[in-house]
């Protein structure tokens, strides 16, 4: 099934709401960063599906095709350039697929996996998210004439924010795990980063590079934990 599908008659795109018509699948373990994909769909006109890893954006790919896939590299079960590149020799290929990442070189990365295009975290401007799909539609399916779409930054729920908050402490409370610990890290820095949360930035990045340089984590690992439990204390925590 087509996102076609779901829609009789397809809507049209209009100026104001130039992705009418379209699904996009957010595959994204963040639901910070995907309630800012949320809103940007709605101001789009986009349906939004949202997959939380590669096996349950692997089960919905078997159901529906959605005309736009936006893939996180770091996801709890495996890469993202591994779904990027399942989809980039799919016949038939959905029509856009997006990497996203907070990484610096991480676009290098989904580019090399297959993607039409990358979307640096955070992912904040309307129009920036509109014309990296666009870009990449058939030009059949392109909108045109001029668009009229307000450019005022997105706000994602500061409880979104919460709930990552949340996520990370169930993991880091098993820091045995090895691959567990270096996916919360790099989770954490991600999230911080799209909220704009320098301290736990700053504090997920050291921990990434004692794990990386071999040096003792212990002190690290408290010191994101306490941060994790302090912003988890706050009703609202950003």
């Amino acid at each position: 099934m087509t996102d076609s599908d779901i829609f009789d008659p397809v809507p049209r795109p209009t100026a104001t709401r130039p992705l009418l018509g379209m699904t996009v699948l957010v595959v994204e373990d963040s639901r910070f960063a995907c309630d800012a994909m949320r809103l940007m769909c709605l101001r789009s006109g986009a349906r939004i599906r949202r997959a939380d890893c590669l096996a349950s954006a692997r089960r919905h790919l078997m159901v529906y095709r959605p005309t736009v896939v936006i893939v996180d590299l770091g996801l709890p079960d495996g890469s993202g350039a591994e779904l990027i590149s399942e989809l980039s020799g799919t016949v038939p290929r959905v029509s856009v697929l997006l990497g996203t990442s907070g990484d610096s070189f991480a676009e290098d990365v989904a580019l090399a996996a297959g993607a039409d295009d990358f979307l640096p975290k955070p992912v904040s401007s309307v129009i920036a998210f509109q014309n990296a799909i666009i870009a990449q539609l058939p030009h059949e399916r392109q909108p045109k004439g001029l668009r009229m779409v307000s450019d005022d930054p997105v706000r994602p729920d500061p409880l979104a924010y919460r709930d990552d908050m949340a996520h990370a402490a169930d993991v880091l409370g098993d820091d045995s795990d090895e691959r567990m610990l270096d996916y919360v890290t790099q989770f954490l820095r991600g999230v911080a980063h799209s909220a704009g949360d320098r301290a736990l930035e700053t504090a997920a990045v050291r921990l990434a590079d004692a794990r990386a340089e071999g040096r003792p984590t212990k002190v690290d690992i408290a010191r994101v934990a306490g941060l994790v439990q302090e912003r988890l204390s706050d009703r609202i925590a950003i």
